[in-house]
């Protein structure tokens, strides 16, 4: 049985091996990008593979850079109002929050020059790439099934002297037991009064139960990026950047259970028995990272009209430390008997490890026709390589450094495909100072539609000891914006809604659970983007 612990602590040579390994749902949520950019780039749905000239293109295409003819210094300011719904069975669940940022700052110089190679360009970048900034919690009544009894279910075979914490034993720093087994063995989550190594969940038949879930994501994924250009002929633009990446991200959840009538252990008499139950599991999860990835990108101009561009960038080649720790507070009580209630808290040590990860390759293309100072449209497609992202683990043998997370990488390809993203933008001059534009972007899902599916019977394996996993749907994106010019200042400002539905899931399907506990999530963004800047 694959482990579904990968977690270790401070002193993490003292645990196995098979503890130690980032999983494929970590992967999954700090590496996706959003729309982030100028307010240019972001009105015109950040269509500019091929059509270049501005700040953020050098996190796109830096063959972009390529189509200046003086040097530019801007940044961004944006205001991003956020909705979040959770919707199951027990009822609809909204929560709302603001926030503001200075999303991009960059400046690009140039050198003209005589003969075929009209100019050299470089830049240097600032862009956000993404916020993992987000919330849900709600309500699921009734469960069909418990937490305890999907834990149960792959305990079984374990000996719960492996579990068992007392007498100075630990099975989190002692032993190589599955850290969430052994939570719930210490909390009464799952009993065993068969034998050493048979286990039983809370709920049967007869149970009644409810849960509630609530989960806090924080986080950004930075890039400052170095890029150099050169323009050959007016026809011929070509480009090279490197990327620095800074990311971090926490994910702080909670699930809890009420059970009536399930199946709890009776410390007076030492075994299983009807009764009332609940617990609740929290976790806290930090993962840092930095990385470094590479651009190359062209344009081709055939005629004065048409634009055509193609960059590809490399996985970014992260270095990442995780960091957490996990605990279950509970109250039972044995047939029903409020005299006999006990409850208590166990939790694990604090964990921390690192890990490498390779993020998906990514293939732009592009198109764009320029009708002199009247108008533009652009066109964009991207495929983003999510299936072939790769994981390492620390490895604690003779030799150290890092070894190939097998695991994790199988399930990267068994949950994730590549990903398409197309881009669409307009830009009408009305007057020679003034500019209006829009655009639509939209990123398909990454997430294989057998296992975004809430009722899929694929086993989803995550990190540490929190269970739970949201996969999300298509993500798209609707802007609009203005442009003013006033000798070689400029401001833009555009409009951005964004949407992104998908299903959080308490914990994977598993054999003979039925419908495990999941939520219908709806994000809703509508951001404001102002950029200013300077040609000189």
């Amino acid at each position: 049985m694959k482990t579904t612990i990968y977690a270790t602590i401070a002193f993490a040579a003292l645990l196995p091996t098979a503890a130690m390994a980032q999983s494929a749902i970590d992967a999954y949520n700090i590496t996706p990008t959003e729309l982030r950019g100028s307010a240019r780039f972001v009105s015109m749905g950040g269509a500019f593979t091929s059509l270049g000239g501005d700040i953020s293109c050098m996190t796109q295409n830096p063959a972009g850079l390529g189509i200046y003819r003086s040097s530019d210094i801007g940044l961004s300011f944006d205001i991003t109002m956020r909705k979040y719904k959770s919707e199951a069975n027990g009822g609809i669940d909204k929560n709302s929050e603001t926030g503001a940022k200075f999303d991009n700052f960059g400046y690009v110089g140039v050198s003209n020059r005589s003969g075929a190679l009209r100019a050299i360009q470089w830049g240097v970048s600032y862009n956000r790439l993404a916020s993992f900034d987000r919330l849900s919690s709600g309500y699921v009544n009734p469960t069909n099934t418990s937490l305890s009894n999907y834990i149960a279910s792959y305990t079984n075979g374990t000996d719960s002297y492996d579990l068992i914490l007392e007498n100075g034993y630990n099975p989190f720093t002692d032993s190589d037991a599955d850290w969430l087994s052994a939570l719930a063995y210490n909390s009464y989550m799952i009993s065993n009064d068969i034998s050493d190594t048979s286990y039983a969940g809370l709920h049967r038949g007869s149970a009644v139960g409810d849960a509630e879930y609530s989960i806090r994501e924080r986080g950004y994924s930075d890039e400052y990026n170095i890029d150099f250009s050169g323009n050959v002929s007016d026809m011929f633009f070509w480009g090279i950047g490197l990327g620095i990446v800074d990311m971090q991200y926490s994910r702080d959840a909670g699930y809890n259970e009420s059970i009536e009538n399930g199946y709890v252990y009776d410390t007076r008499n030492d075994r299983l028995s009807n009764g009332n139950a609940f617990f609740d599991l929290y976790n806290y999860q930090h993962i840092s990272g930095t990385g470094a990835n590479l651009k190359f990108g062209v344009i081709v101009r055939p005629i004065e009209m048409l634009r055509v561009g193609a960059a590809i960038h490399t996985p970014t080649w992260m270095h990442l430390v995780h960091s957490g720790f996990s605990g279950v507070d509970y109250t039972y009580t044995p047939n029903n008997n409020a005299n006999l209630t006990y409850s208590g808290n166990v939790e694990t040590p604090n964990y921390e490890y690192t890990s490498k990860l390779n993020t998906p390759w990514r293939f732009m293309l592009g198109a764009s026709v320029v009708l002199g100072t009247k108008a533009i449209i652009s066109a964009d497609y991207e495929r983003v390589a999510y299936n072939n992202m790769s994981l390492k683990e620390q490895s604690y043998g003779r030799w150290g450094g890092y070894v190939e997370n097998s695991y994790a990488n199988s399930d990267i390809k068994d949950y994730f495909k590549a990903a398409d993203i197309f881009r669409v933008g307009a830009e009408l001059r009305l007057l020679p100072s003034l500019s209006v534009r829009a655009g639509y972007n939209i990123q398909m899902s990454a997430v294989k539609e057998g296992v975004r599916n809430a009722n899929s019977t694929t086993m989803i394996y995550t990190s540490g000891t929190e269970p739970s996993y949201t996969f999300y749907n298509d993500t798209q994106n609707i802007t609009v914006g203005l442009g003013y010019r006033y000798r070689s200042w400029y401001i833009d400002a555009a409009f951005q809604h964004t949407t992104q539905s998908g299903t959080y899931h308490a914990y994977t399907p598993f054999a003979g659970a039925g419908h495990t506990p999941s939520a219908n999530i709806t994000n809703t963004y509508n951001n404001i983007v102002i950029s200013t800047g300077i040609r000189f």
